[in-house]
């Protein structure tokens, strides 16, 4: 990846606002799977920072918007976005610097505590009022009554399609047309709410920080608060303290146990699209087990 317009970026941060020199230091760090990530030390404040090219403007300021929204229900702390901008051939996204630190079990308990309070932030609708992206896969948030069904079309339907476009027919999508047919009945007496979620709620999209959890990355949307328990189990990252905090501040429904499989199918999926055959079988075995 080529090095940004670093004296175009500098001057749209401070006409944001944030007073930053052109003799900053940019530090690579973690986090830059999909875009570049740098720490910009300047005299005045630390920021992270996401660049990348123009064309992943639109997902940098889908992301500040989640983050937005995610901060909006005062439960779990997120990175401050400072700034989103783009210039000839550049992007970025610039947020707080936050000392990110291994977390512990209060952290943990906290962030089970938290969690739950913001998927209480609920709204009429499944969905969110623009489309984003889950890692670089577009993620469609068109609003819907119906949770199964919007479920159904744009979730798991939706990388059923970019699967068959990557190649991926034959077992997967004839196993994924039995998915969608029995699909009603994981939700037969299970009607949830829609709550805010943060949408990708893998292990790597946590820390600690001064001792209490905070949460960024996020592919926000409104909907069933099972999805994001799911994703918690699928890579790991969380331990017993998280789920016992969770469940004490707003028990599982009945049922969550078979619907999880069908949740994490999703992003079983769309690590398939993204990332090639290797999930292949992994998909098809979570079909077979639904």
């Amino acid at each position: 990846m080529t090095a940004p317009d670093w004296s175009s970026i500098y001057q749209q941060l401070r006409q944001a606002g944030i007073p930053v020199q052109d003799a900053t230091t940019a530090r690579a760090v973690g986090g830059g799977d999909i875009s570049a990530a740098r720490q910009l030390v300047s005299r005045d404040r630390d920021i992270f920072l996401k660049t990348g090219p123009a064309s992943a403007f639109d997902m940098f300021v889908a992301e500040a918007e989640g983050l937005a929204e995610l901060e909006a229900a005062n439960a779990v702390r997120v990175p401050e976005v400072l700034a989103t901008g783009q210039h000839a051939g550049d992007a970025f996204l610039a947020l707080e610097w936050l000392p990110l630190e291994r977390p512990g079990t209060f952290s943990e308990r906290l962030l089970g505590e938290q969690l739950a309070t913001m998927h209480r932030s609920v709204n009429e609708q499944f969905g969110w009022h623009r489309d984003n992206t889950i890692g670089l896969t577009p993620q469609c948030n068109s609003w819907a009554e119906d949770w199964p069904q919007f479920f159904a079309r744009q979730r798991l339907g939706y990388q059923l399609e970019l699967a068959a476009e990557n190649g991926f027919a034959g077992d997967l999508q004839e196993e994924g047309a039995r998915v969608l047919q029995g699909l009603p009945a994981f939700f037969d007496g299970h009607i949830p709410v829609a709550s805010l979620l943060h949408g990708d709620l893998w292990g790597g999209n946590w820390s600690g920080c001064r001792g209490k959890p905070v949460i960024f990355d996020p592919a926000v949307y409104y909907g069933d608060r099972e999805t994001d328990i799911a994703m918690t189990k699928l890579f790991g990252g969380f331990g017993a303290a998280f789920y016992d905090a969770y469940e004490s501040a707003w028990p599982l429904q009945p049922g969550h146990a078979e619907r999880m499989g069908l949740y994490q199918l999703y992003h079983v999926l769309n690590h398939l699209n993204l990332f090639g055959g290797g999930y292949l079988d992994r998909a098809i075995s979570l079909m077979r087990n639904l």
